[in-house]
């Protein structure tokens, strides 16, 4: 039974969410949603002027979860921002090995509409892609890479986006445990951590200071 009570537009969105998830965008036509969602065709139409302005609108719905999710996997992890980024892939692998995971939504509907560079919905994937460098970009200035932050970033997302495509073809979530560790790595090797405050004096402790 449908929930009556979600406002339509939601109720499209997320039926529309489940059969993208399911079987791709390209194969689900507009009637499969609406029956999915429990409305006519025209109320779909009502809210959407195409099924492309549908597509991204999903897309669109999926950016802010998706990088919230992101930032609370590298809150709950603790250590340096190193391991904090590669607690991001660990999760990640951890999703991973659930049968329904298929990878990043935003690159597979960019792959199914790799010949349309000014669809809506690419437009919207890249938009959430450089959120999430935008965030990591930040995160690396913060912790002091200064001129380095934003090449990292795109290092990180290269590796990222990478990492979904060979657990995908592979199916192997072990690749993104690797990615882990590679991310790690690299950030260890461009950042510059805060030094340690002595805590009698509130000052850097020297490298050569022994500890009390």
């Amino acid at each position: 039974m449908k929930d009556s009570s979600q406002p339509t537009r939601e109720r499209i969105l997320q039926a529309a969410g489940k059969l993208f998830h399911r079987d791709g965008i390209r194969a689900i036509s507009v009637d499969a949603i609406a029956e999915k969602a429990g409305i006519t065709k025209r109320t779909l139409y009502y809210h959407f002027r195409s099924k492309d302005d549908l597509i991204a609108a999903h897309l669109q719905a999926r950016d802010e979860p998706n990088l919230v999710l992101f930032k609370r996997w590298f809150e709950e992890t603790k250590g340096d921002t190193a391991e904090k980024v590669a607690g991001i892939f660990r999760h990640l692998a951890q999703s991973a090995r659930s049968a329904k995971w298929k990878g990043c939504g935003f690159l597979r509907t960019s792959v199914e509409l790799i010949n349309l560079p000014g669809h809506p919905a690419l437009l919207a994937a890249r938009a959430h892609k450089k959120r999430v460098e935008d965030w990591l970009a930040s995160t690396f200035m913060e912790a002091g890479a200064g001129n380095d932050a934003l090449p990292l970033a795109r290092q990180i997302m290269l590796l990222l986006d990478g990492s979904f495509a060979v657990v995908l073809l592979h199916r192997d979530p072990s690749y993104l445990e690797t990615a882990a560790d590679a991310a790690a790595d690299l950030v260890k090797s461009r950042l510059t951590e805060p030094p340690e405050l002595d805590s009698a004096t509130d000052k850097p402790r020297q490298l050569n200071e022994s500890r009390p």
